[in-house]
């Protein structure tokens, strides 16, 4: 294939006129490997599509052997066409045969041939299939060869959508849609629930004539566009509607930082250059990029990637002057449903959906701070969700349970009404619980504080009627900025989440990161296994002065307040007084140089390894007090992952060896006079809540949404008969205190 502009630009038009010539679409598939081959003067071309979301298929050759073409298969990831398809990316060699994983399929006659090179059939990350050109001779492609292959591969794409291979047996692409009712499991992101109608956040657009005959005009049409979609930027960064600072700032200023990215801009014109038409270029580099997003594992950089695919949609719906992006049309009750999405494109909808339902995300995303601030129901990595939805279709999502029902039945349907109705009641019983305490029957009284990770989480504080916050995850303003955060800014989120607080407690844990939370500016460490690694106060230890400023800042942000200082994962006393003491020796300093002291320090930590319940008493006598954070704890007395759905059974917190060695902790903090709190997922789950009050704790922390149902179902428990039932069924020979209790629960009305 010529490596010059003009060239590919030859190529592509003679495309174009197969693509509007006669003939069904295998014979524009036969044409289209004809006319590669010659133009690349190779023996063999050939074009393999998805026949489904695994299975590869020879739909068309040049130079193979005819009887091949749709019976011979490949499933993705196996061989050199396999590999490219799973891994989104070209690959080329000299001598195909001693490549690692290449797969013999006789009944193509490909073995004489040694030269290959392979591009991905893809669509906006979608891959579709794979384009081969073979050669006997051993001749090494070079990379401008391989990027008008790729140029090819993108017009075969867009050929492909357009309907231009279908209407004869056996050519159609793509992973088709599942037809009728769908129940997807995801992560729940946001608590709540919502019923409406699909809108997809990406509709195909079908580009007719993806080849452009003039450069110069395509490149006008990007420049407009791109001007457009910067002036929808900056008033998006102006008007965001949350405020004018926090972290929803931040991710803003960078979502505009990237509209302006130069490198973006020259991609696109080399696109164009050769020989695309405007809306393909875009496409073509959003595709590079969420190619390149599959690969990558840095979670800060994923998510910039994100942000460039979100600025790319926008950039498209200029250029096919689709209407003011700042006001999309939308059905009413519309639940957004998108593979990904940036916060520009959410906060573009803000107002006018009910829930978001993403194929991918996470739950530290810049989309998933942005709904929290929204207060939307969503939920993440809900596989294949773009595939099988269609716009309009009736949907259901339960951000609470993390399940999504497409296509209802009306049994489903009325079911969830049912229970929409039943939470409604529950949330108007809780609200006039809100200000009561958690007191049992029987006197106990417990309190009920939340977690939080942002800003945007505080209102919560009041609505849910949490009496403090037994939880502060420091690390999220970390994940979100492209560079570490400084003192001045540490200390601004600080004084802001003090402010929120309203004078009510507030537990900083200092930097957790490590193991599944990479920031983006510190160099990742290769370990065989991250969740027992260098991590959370290990990080700090051996990077003393990132801990020091973190201390630092908390103390400038108190200013003057009392503040709640805990450590995470510490294995070791000598861990726990080395910390304590950078904090003591920091606020002495401080002090020194005219900062106010905390009107109150409390210092302590959480209890996340089995090694600390075993300490001496010395540790408990000098902490100021002790959260057990159950999640790690629970993890690593079980060794089961709770994310690994194969093992994740055996992690139960009412498992009765577990129960005895939380007695431990309690009897231990009792004896001693030592504050005692429990963290984690059990405490926002009223049976598991009910269960660690009897056992003694008199203090949970859990999501704003889980404290009115535990404050219920403990307003109306009395632990004295929790601890009989427990009793009777551990003499019983019982593994688990949960069936035992769930009978005696049932038996009081207890609403657990």
């Amino acid at each position: 294939m010529p490596a010059d502009k003009g060239g590919s630009r030859a190529l592509l038009r003679a495309l174009r006129s197969v693509m509007a010539g006669a003939g069904d679409g295998q014979q524009r598939l036969d044409q289209v490997v004809r006319l590669v081959a010659n133009n690349m003067v190779a023996e063999v071309c050939s074009i393999y599509l998805k026949r489904d979301e695994r299975t590869l298929e020879l739909c068309a050759t040049k130079g193979l052997r005819q009887d091949a073409v749709h019976s011979a298969r490949l499933r993705v990831g196996q061989g050199l066409v396999g590999r490219i398809a799973e891994r989104a990316e070209p690959f080329v060699t000299d001598d195909a045969q001693t490549a690692p994983g290449f797969r013999y399929l006789p009944e193509t006659g490909e073995e004489i041939y040694h030269s290959f090179v392979g591009v991905p059939i893809q669509r906006l990350g979608e891959v579709m299939g794979v384009l081969v050109v073979q050669n006997r001779t051993r001749r090494h492609y070079h990379e401008d060869e391989v990027e008008a292959l790729e140029i090819v591969a993108m017009v075969i794409s867009e050929m492909t959508e357009a309907g231009a291979f279908l209407g004869s047996e056996g050519t159609a692409t793509g992973l088709g849609r599942r037809v009728g009712p769908l129940v997807f499991e995801g992560t729940a992101a946001c608590d709540g629930v919502a019923e409406g109608v699909v809108h997809l956040h990406e509709p195909r657009l079908v580009v007719f004539d993806p080849i452009a005959d003039d450069a110069a005009t395509e490149r006008k049409r990007l420049a407009e566009a791109m001007e457009a979609m910067r002036v929808d930027v900056d008033r998006l960064v102006e008007g965001n509607g949350l405020g004018g600072s926090g972290e929803h700032r931040e991710i803003f200023e960078a979502y505009r930082m990237f509209a302006h990215d130069k490198g973006w801009r020259r991609r696109l014109d080399e696109a164009i250059e050769s020989g695309l038409a405007a809306e393909v270029a875009v496409e073509k580099v959003q595709s590079d990029a969420r190619a390149r997003m599959e690969r990558v594992a840095d979670p800060y950089l994923r998510e910039r990637l994100h942000d460039l695919d979100d600025l790319a949609h926008r950039l498209l719906r200029h250029l096919v002057g689709g209407g003011d992006p700042q006001a999309p049309e939308l059905p009413p009750n519309a639940v957004l449903i998108a593979r990904n999405i940036g916060p520009g494109e959410l906060m573009d909808h803000a107002g006018k959906i009910v829930a978001l339902v993403l194929e991918e995300g996470s739950l530290t995303s810049h989309a998933t701070i942005v709904a929290r601030a929204l207060a939307l129901p969503m939920v993440v990595q809900a596989e294949r969700i773009t595939r099988d939805a269609n716009p309009g279709d009736r949907i259901v999502v339960d951000g609470d349970i993390a399940r999504i029902d497409l296509r209802p039945e009306g049994g489903i349907l009325d079911a969830f009404r049912e229970k929409v109705a039943l939470a409604e009641q529950a949330r108007e019983i809780y609200r006039t619980l809100r200000d009561k305490p958690a007191t049992t029957r029987d006197g106990v009284t417990v309190r009920l504080k939340m977690n939080a990770g942002v800003l945007a989480d505080l209102p919560s504080i009041d609505a849910s009627g949490a009496e403090g916050v037994g939880l502060y995850r420091t690390e999220l303003q970390f994940m979100i900025r492209r560079n570490l955060p400084g003192r001045e800014a540490q200390a601004a989120v600080y004084s802001r989440v003090l402010d929120a607080a309203e004078g009510r407690e507030v537990m900083f844990r200092t930097l957790d990161i490590g193991s599944d939370k990479i920031l983006p500016y510190m160099r990742r460490e290769k370990e065989p296994n991250p969740a027992l690694g260098w991590r959370a106060i290990r990080v700090g230890l051996d990077r003393p002065k990132l801990l020091r400023m973190q201390i630092q800042s908390l103390v400038r942000g108190a200013k003057g307040r009392p503040l709640s200082i805990m450590f995470p994962m510490a294995a070791e006393a000598d861990e726990y007084r080395e910390a304590r003491g950078m904090v003591e020796g920091e606020v002495a300093r401080l002090a020194a140089l005219g900062h106010p002291r905390p009107e109150s320090l409390k210092i302590g930590f959480m209890l996340e390894t089995p090694s600390l319940v075993y300490a001496a008493d010395r540790l408990f006598e000098e902490t100021d007090f002790v959260s057990v954070g159950g999640n790690d704890l629970m993890q690593f007395f079980f060794a089961a992952d709770r994310e690994n759905e194969r093992v994740r059974k055996r992690y139960d917190v009412l498992n009765f060896s577990f129960l005895r060695l939380l007695r431990q902790i309690v009897e231990r903090c009792d004896r001693l006079g030592t504050a005692l709190s429990f963290c984690g997922e059990a405490a926002g789950r009223p049976l598991e809540a009910l269960v660690l009050a009897a056992i003694g704790f008199r203090e949970l922390s859990m999501r704003p949404a889980a404290i009115g149902p535990v404050k219920r179902a403990l307003l109306a428990a009395d632990l004295g008969e929790a601890s009989a039932a427990m009793e009777r069924a551990d003499q019983a020979g019982a593994t688990s205190a949960r069936a035992g209790l769930l009978a005696w629960a049932e038996s009081r009305g207890l609403p657990v």
